[in-house]
């Protein structure tokens, strides 16, 4: 798609140089709703927002779109494609061009995109607080999947008996893939690849078998385990984690209760929601923000 357009309105596909203008606004529009409900956010600095703006926008395997609002850029949108299941987001708008149908025309733009490219389904993670959001989110077709609790810290626990964590290696992605379609049933190879040639996936192993991985514990990356207990051994690996934190779904009480107890705190409530194919994890499991 390379545009669509509306009286005041054209939705065209970005560009690395719409990235620092988009970041800045991706930054300003995250910071507004996180300031007005109590909430830190997400980014920690305009260069934070721009930097991932400018990676999604240079990177083959992002769609990404902004808006236009009288010639004057207005917000943007990611759809990541790199697996069978597409992730959105992040999705912002200006403070000062919200409640103008911006938004819902830069979800359209996804939606149509991932319906072209025959998606099997696609997923996003919302904040919880953000009525406006989930509303759009609702109303565009997509279903509330999981609640979620972002938690940060470092887990006074640092190691769990049985289990031996290590950085993940290329001969360990078969194994890991082969996880991820038993407890999805669908794999996510591209972000496990891209995590271990940065250095930031890990795996646990009982045994000598592998039963839980992670591309990045952080808020971009995701995690797949057999049990709880599988993912407890690598959150308590785990330094510190990157951006906001971690996102846990909240129905699992067993793990949550287990990273409460063990000193990590809830930063904010959200929401994963998806439309299309979704299957009920069989095993345990923490999202990414985009999924």
């Amino acid at each position: 798609m390379s545009s669509k357009t509306l009286p005041d309105v054209v939705v065209r596909t970005a560009t690395p140089e719409d990235a620092a203008v988009c970041g800045q606004i991706c930054y300003d529009a995250f910071c507004a709703i996180s300031a007005a409900h109590g909430f830190p956010c997400d980014f920690p600095t305009p260069e934070a927002a721009i930097g991932l703006l400018t990676m999604m926008f240079s990177n083959p395997a992002f769609y990404c779109v902004v808006a236009e609002v009288d010639g004057r850029i207005a917000g943007s949108n990611c759809l990541d494609e790199d697996s069978a299941i597409y992730g959105v987001g992040p999705v912002t708008v200006q403070p000062g061009t919200q409640n103008r149908g911006v938004g819902r025309w830069l979800m359209e733009a996804a939606m149509d995109r991932a319906r072209t490219r025959g998606a099997s389904g696609v997923r996003l993670v919302q904040a919880a607080f953000h009525n406006r959001s989930f509303s759009l989110y609702t109303s565009l077709g997509f279903d509330v999947r999981e609640p979620l609790c972002c938690l940060q810290g470092k887990t006074r626990a640092r190691s769990v008996a049985g289990c031996e964590v290590r950085r993940a290696m290329p001969a360990d992605e078969d194994a890991c893939n082969a996880l991820s379609r038993r407890v999805h049933g669908f794999e996510r190879g591209s972000e496990l690849s891209q995590g271990i040639a940065q250095g930031t996936a890990c795996l646990v192993e009982r045994g000598s078998r592998v039963t839980g991985y992670t591309s990045h514990l952080g808020f971009f990356g995701h995690s797949t385990a057999e049990t709880n207990v599988d993912l407890q051994a690598l959150i308590a690996s785990a330094e510190s984690f990157a951006g906001p934190g971690i996102l846990v779904p909240s129905r699992n009480s067993v793990l949550l209760h287990w990273c409460l107890q063990n000193g990590l705190r809830v930063v904010q409530p959200m929401t994963l929601m998806s439309t299309g194919l979704y299957n009920e994890p069989a095993g345990a499991w923490l999202p990414s923000v985009l999924f």
